[in-house]
């Protein structure tokens, strides 16, 4: 009888353990997790059901406890929360896609040669391409389009800069948007030379000859928005910040996303016109899993590159010229208080140590201190040194771009002079305002790589390893800020802290498996590191060759 109640024990024992067991989709093991919860924890396990983090803990314990559907080992590989960046282009990239690639071009002619061989394929319609920078050439001069007109005499042509903030358009571009002569214009300007013009736009002039180039049609448009998808996924990131985007272009992600077709999660920030303040007090801020749409995106001024950024005082390399605001301060002030009224974000372009300044005045004067606004500054990239404080005063988030410092390093301080260079890409300074700051790319501006973003912020040269020593390294961020800047950190500049940016049970299963632990490695393995795996919502997006190959054998 004894040895009965023995073995009906050991049965009941058995069938606990096994009904305590719980089912997972998806179990990774033997890796090396960086959680980057509030305890910086790493682990070796992790499950996950219905695309959500089911547990995390030592491979032993995760794998006695889930059985999985799937099982992966991960071979002490790296897994990080999925990169998040912070301020982006995810439509422009796309569309970039099908425009002529001009980076890295070093002279006007070598530009031109680019274009040519772009011709040959794209034989009818308008000739766009981007991505050309006068400061990387010899001469660092704006071109001129008298070798456009003879090239391409009976074709429009606009070439964007690559900051997005200039532009040059040939005769017949300028001809289309009926642009004869020079005038002046709120926020741009149309560049002449001895008279006549250049064929140079910048900024607010640019939309003057872009508008006028036809649409894409909505198959082309899918087509480019999934091949840039699969680009994103391809370096690690999960979720992007699309800063400045239509009504239209969110209905499209929409219709996409319920589709499946498109998986990126989206945190997207509207252009600042009525059609968008109307679109979106009438339908409320818009949440699903894969969507967020709740702030606007407001442009100051320019860019430094193209001297559009508005300056306390005059460029240093250009007496005469100061910059510009976009529009006036009463525009920015009363966007302010629109967006304010419906509990919106307000996340406002600025460049230049003046465009910094009234801004953050105006965000001072409306939000006041202790609000959770979480109102941002896209760049903050020349702040005045008596202008630091007013960002942690009403709690404003300096969302800046880390690469952005090491492409401009070059010629910076040629525009800005040495004393303002103190305030300048000054983002340990940033950080010290609220104990936090989110990193992006600004791409197609820089490369999608988060790896370039980890590699500037913490070691603060280019890709050649330029300069010795880093540039102006007293402002690096730690590699620790750094992952949590790309993760956690802007998560929270979205308001999405909760769900994302770390892995914790409850929160989205969207990681990244990388070769190389980032946080450890030297300079040339954080450029050369890859990703193995990318998931969202538990499910593979991506998965290199080199690894799929090997797991087969």
């Amino acid at each position: 009888m004894i040895k009965i109640k023995v073995l009906l024990l050991a049965i009941i024992s058995v069938l606990s353990i096994a009904c305590n067991r719980k089912k997972a989709d998806l179990l990774i093991y033997n890796a090396q997790i960086y959680t980057v919860n509030d305890a910086f924890e790493i682990v070796q396990a992790i499950a996950i059901k219905d695309g959500k983090i089911l547990a995390l803990g030592s491979s032993s314990a995760i794998r006695e406890q889930y059985p999985a559907t799937e099982s992966v080992d991960a071979n002490g590989k790296v897994v990080y929360p999925g990169f998040i960046d912070a301020h982006a282009h995810f439509f422009g990239y796309a569309e970039s896609l099908n425009n002529a690639n001009l980076t890295d071009s070093r002279s006007w002619d070598e530009v031109l040669d680019k274009l040519q061989d772009f011709a040959k394929n794209k034989t009818e319609g308008w000739l766009t391409g981007r991505g050309w920078d006068q400061n990387d050439w010899p001469d660092k001069q704006f071109p001129t389009k008298e070798k456009l007109d003879e090239l391409f005499p009976d074709r429009p042509v606009l070439l964007t800069r690559i900051d997005g903030h200039a532009a040059i358009a040939n005769q017949k571009a300028l001809d289309a948007a009926g642009i004869t002569k020079a005038y002046d214009l709120t926020g741009g300007e149309i560049i002449t030379k001895d008279g006549k013009i250049t064929g140079v736009l910048i900024d607010n002039a640019v939309d003057l000859v872009s508008h006028k180039i036809p649409d894409l049609t909505k198959e082309q448009m899918k087509k480019l928005l999934l091949q840039a998808q699969d680009n994103c996924f391809a370096v690690g990131l999960t979720t992007i910040d699309d800063c400045g985007l239509s009504k239209d272009a969110v209905e499209g992600i929409e219709k996409l996303q319920e589709k499946e077709d498109l998986k990126m999660r989206f945190y997207v920030m509207l252009s600042d016109n009525e059609h968008n303040y109307d679109y979106l007090t009438k339908r409320g801020a818009i949440k699903t899993d894969r969507l967020n749409v709740r702030s606007f995106k407001v442009y100051a001024d320019g860019a430094l590159g193209s001297r559009g950024a508005c300056l306390l005082q005059p460029y240093n390399d250009m007496k005469d010229k100061k910059g510009f605001l976009l529009s006036d301060l009463a525009h920015f002030e009363n966007a302010a208080k629109k967006i304010n009224q419906h509990n919106f974000q307000m996340c406002t372009h600025a460049i230049g140590d003046s465009a910094n300044r009234a801004i953050l005045k105006i965000y001072n004067k409306i939000l006041g201190p202790n609000n959770d606004k979480r109102w941002r500054i896209e760049h903050a990239q020349v702040v005045n040194e008596k202008d630091f404080e007013l960002f942690g005063k009403a709690k404003i988030v300096p969302s800046v771009q880390p690469t952005h410092a090491t492409s401009d390093m070059y010629w910076a301080q040629e525009r800005l002079g040495k004393n303002r260079m103190k305030g300048a890409y000054a983002y340990k300074q940033l950080l010290r305002q609220n104990g936090w700051i989110p990193l992006g790319t600004d791409f197609p501006v820089e490369q999608i790589n988060p790896m370039l973003t980890f590699y500037a912020s913490t070691i603060r040269k280019d890709a050649n390893h330029y300069p010795e020593g880093g540039f102006q390294i007293e402002d690096a961020l730690t590699p620790e800020e750094t992952l949590k800047g790309m993760t956690i950190w802007a998560a929270k500049a979205n308001f999405e802290e909760n769900e994302k940016g770390s892995l914790e049970v409850g929160k989205f299963a969207d990681f990244v498996i990388m070769e190389t632990d980032i946080l450890k490695a030297n300079a040339d393995q954080i450029l050369k590191n890859k990703v193995i795996r990318t998931y969202v919502n538990g499910e593979k997006v991506y998965e290199s060759i080199a690894i799929s190959k090997n797991q087969k054998k």
